[in-house]
């Protein structure tokens, strides 16, 4: 399948810090957006050019906890460590559109592709590839893994006004999406058998994985790490 870039993911240890970071860095506040009781997380949106949107994610503090881990990694000690130093662009999403259907090809893949669960947030339905232990997902070869916030999340909008086309496109235009990883050659194979190659860049690098994305603003170029 030919993916699409649904929306990037900046993860955070509360929905105000991480809403303070993405305004301090583009100028504009996310806001809105809504809880997730089956992870027991909640989120805020913001709207960008060309049907891209950014999603600021946080544990929801109100929500009990769930029966499943969270997604993202969130509930992970290395997660958490992370989210201490504060909010940083965590993850990305890649959208899969009707005629294909993701339910279907994961069930074909199922090694490949974790489950697809079904999702709900308002009158949003949609549904997202989530590991069982809610890991962010990773391409496994030869004994190795390589994943780490830089192979998107598989999504799929069972809705027409997702918030892709709904939100209020801001001026703000994703101008690049590239990242580093110690196995990129690993990581550009997973990418490649998704179809999702065109949308990232990944630079061979050691250290940790890095993903940033670079945003034409009105201030100017930005870059959200």
């Amino acid at each position: 399948m030919k993916l699409a870039l649904d929306h990037l993911v900046v993860a955070a240890a509360d929905l105000d810090s991480g809403a303070r970071h993405v305004a301090d860095l583009l100028g504009i506040a996310p806001a809105g957006g809504g809880a997730h009781p089956r992870m027991g997380t909640h989120n805020r949106v913001l709207g960008m050019a060309g049907g891209v949107y950014l999603e600021v994610i946080a544990i929801d503090p109100d929500a009990p906890a769930p029966q499943r881990p969270r997604w993202f990694g969130l509930d992970q000690p290395a997660m958490r460590a992370r989210l201490a130093e504060g909010p940083f662009l965590a993850h990305w999403a890649a959208r899969v559109t009707a005629p294909d259907d993701l339910s279907a090809w994961q069930a074909r893949h199922p090694e490949r592709i974790a489950p697809a669960i079904p999702m709900t947030r308002g009158d949003l339905r949609w549904r997202l590839t989530v590991p069982a232990d809610g890991s962010l997902p990773a391409w496994r070869e030869g004994g190795q893994a390589a994943g780490d916030g830089l192979l998107p999340t598989l999504i799929q909008w069972d809705v027409d006004a997702y918030p892709g086309v709904s939100l209020p496109p801001q001026p703000l235009t994703l101008a690049a999406l590239a990242g580093s990883h110690p196995r990129a050659a690993l990581l550009r194979q997973g990418l490649a058998w998704l179809g999702a190659g065109h949308l990232i860049s990944v630079e061979q690098a050691d250290g940790p994985p890095r993903l940033r994305a670079t945003i034409d603003t009105p201030q100017g170029i930005r870059t959200l790490a």
